[in-house]
């Protein structure tokens, strides 16, 4: 009689779907299982959405996420929370209060427009991120334009990202990382805690199809923690793999396509 399969570690994504698969619940389960991590989905919203951008959005009532939350958490349970687009304030209350009650790390990327600039946070949501959502966080993953959004700083250069993580830890998450793609020069991150330090480097890849980067990221840090990773540990290798999926981005459509979530099986070949 053979002795039954491991279990792998649990990770939950709450987040909208994407209908062209390159960012979102999509791009977020098929970060987990390339990591060989089982991934599972509350959706907070759909999307019609392609290479060239969104061209519409519904949210999902805040009873049917907090139903898809319980369902998953009560009898499977996780061990790692990632969130990305919740879209409104009563979406980001609700979320907020089921994290605060679940025990497992959880990642924000707090998704405030889509790569091709579409909005998907409102902005009355805003305050919610600030003081429900981003205190219980254990990494926060802003890009430069949610730094922007959530702090009203601007980043121009590396030393303005130390201020940005300062800004950010202020609202409560135990780690930030302050994402410096949007810079010249090599793609810089810096994660902190306010007393550590980690500046992660990586070449900057000629290679515009790059949609779903930051759902990326995110999700590829959660499974670190899902498999016991200390934070810093967790976000170098998640850096590594993102990396790896922009050079191997792929054009589809007639817009900006997404990574390769799949780059390193390829690459095996």
């Amino acid at each position: 009689m053979s002795a039954p399969a491991p279990i792998p570690p649990r990770v939950l994504t709450v987040a909208g779907s994407d209908s062209g698969g390159g960012a979102g619940v999509q791009a977020d389960l098929k970060t987990m299982l390339a990591l060989g991590t089982h991934g599972m989905s509350v959706l907070t919203a759909v999307t019609a959405q392609n290479s060239l951008g969104v061209q519409g959005a519904w949210e999902l009532p805040a009873d049917a996420v907090r139903a898809q939350y319980r369902s998953v958490v009560d009898d499977i349970g996780v061990q790692a929370v990632k969130t990305g687009m919740l879209s409104s304030a009563v979406i980001v209350d609700t979320v907020a209060g089921l994290l605060a009650g679940t025990g497992a790390p959880v990642v924000v990327d707090p998704v405030g427009v889509s790569k091709h600039g579409d909005a998907l946070l409102a902005a009355e949501a805003l305050d919610s991120v600030r003081t429900k959502l981003l205190p219980v966080a254990t990494v926060a993953t802003p890009n430069l334009d949610e730094v922007t959004q959530l702090t009203g700083f601007t980043v121009t250069d590396e030393a303005g990202m130390r201020t940005a993580a300062a800004e950010v830890l202020a609202f409560g998450p135990r780690w930030v990382v302050i994402k410096g793609g949007h810079l010249p020069g090599d793609a810089v991150d810096l994660l902190t805690d306010g007393d550590e330090e980690h500046w992660l480097r990586a070449p900057r890849h000629d290679n515009r199809h790059t949609h779903g980067t930051g759902c990326t990221l995110a999700s590829a840090i959660a499974c670190g923690l899902a498999r016991g990773q200390d934070v810093p540990t967790a976000v170098r290798g998640a850096k590594e793999y993102v990396t790896g999926a922009i050079r191997a981005g792929f054009a589809l459509g007639g817009g900006i396509g997404p990574v390769d979530h799949g780059w390193r099986a390829r690459t095996a070949r």
